[in-house]
């Protein structure tokens, strides 16, 4: 069943609560999160796209993603070519309404503004029928950063 609006802009403001101070002084966080404003990721359920960071990493591997999760090493996780995973956001159907290809040029502006400040991207799903799912990369300092979102899939 899909969530109603009000629930998952809920789900959201929770979500900012919880994130550490120093983090409105990146200005990449900001960015990603105003890019990713009024976006959802639609599986069986709707979820917002939330910005993500983490600590520093040498690589973005399935290892780091579950390590700095704090997921279980057991997890499933299913890594995902970026490109690829975005592509059903961003293509543009001569079927769609104006708010369907206004979303889909605002995901290809959040795909474009991580392309630009972040390296090695790429795409894990975590878990199992709600899956965790996370967008991420590298910046200049080696932290892994991106955005996350959720999945209902059965």
């Amino acid at each position: 069943m899909k969530k109603k609006k009000k629930e998952m802009i809920n789900e959201k403001e929770s979500c900012d609560k919880e994130l550490p101070q120093n983090l409105s002084q990146d200005l990449l966080f900001e960015e990603i999160k105003e890019a990713s404003e009024g976006l959802y990721y639609i599986s069986e359920t709707d979820a917002g796209i939330l910005p993500f960071v983490g600590r520093k990493a040498d690589e973005v591997s399935k290892e780091e993603i579950l390590n700095q999760t704090d997921s279980s090493a057991s997890a499933n996780v299913e890594e995902r070519d970026f490109e690829e995973f975005f592509e059903r956001m961003t293509k543009i159907q001569n079927w769609f309404s104006e708010e369907e290809t206004a979303n889909a040029r605002k995901f290809a502006e959040l795909k474009y503004l991580l392309k630009r400040n972040l390296r090695n991207l790429k795409v894990f799903k975590v878990g199992e029928i709600e899956i965790d799912i996370y967008f991420v990369g590298l910046d200049e300092k080696n932290i892994l950063k991106g955005i996350k979102t959720k999945a209902v899939e059965t």
